[in-house]
């Protein structure tokens, strides 16, 4: 099951040669990841949170413009036993032209014991009801 973030460019997401500015492709990356969570039945509730993101990555294929709506499907490509993988594409939401591809890696972390632990098996439950492994 794929999930699908929308997003509207604004102009400060843009550097002087009028296109999106690589640092804003993260915020986007970052935003499909809430809502991901958020959908997954996961709320953002930082006094009990569990995740730390431990490497993303971003591939630019593309470019993207002021005002351009692009949207962000997430999926889940990988589940180990204290950590997620999730895979990402960009894509102009008019044209389905593809931007740009992402990659992230989430670990379940305890955060007052300051250390990984092993995801829980409702989580894995429901990372594997995803049904999108790549």
């Amino acid at each position: 099951m794929k999930h699908e973030t929308t997003v509207k460019v604004r102009f400060c997401e843009t550097d002087g040669l009028g296109h999106v500015n690589n640092t804003s492709y993260f915020i986007y990356l970052e935003e499909a990841r809430v809502n991901f969570f958020e959908e997954i039945g996961y709320s953002m509730n930082t006094d009990d949170w569990r995740f730390i993101l431990a490497s993303t990555k971003c591939d630019f294929i593309g470019q993207a413009y002021f005002n351009q709506k692009l949207s962000i499907t997430t999926e889940v490509s990988k589940i180990g036993t204290k950590s997620f993988h999730l895979s990402h594409s960009i894509v102009d939401k008019e044209t389905g032209n593809l931007v740009a591809r992402g990659e992230a890696i989430i670990v379940y972390y305890n955060f007052d014991l300051q250390k990984s632990i092993a995801l829980p098996f409702e989580l894995r439950e429901v990372l594997e009801k995803q049904d999108t492994f790549i």
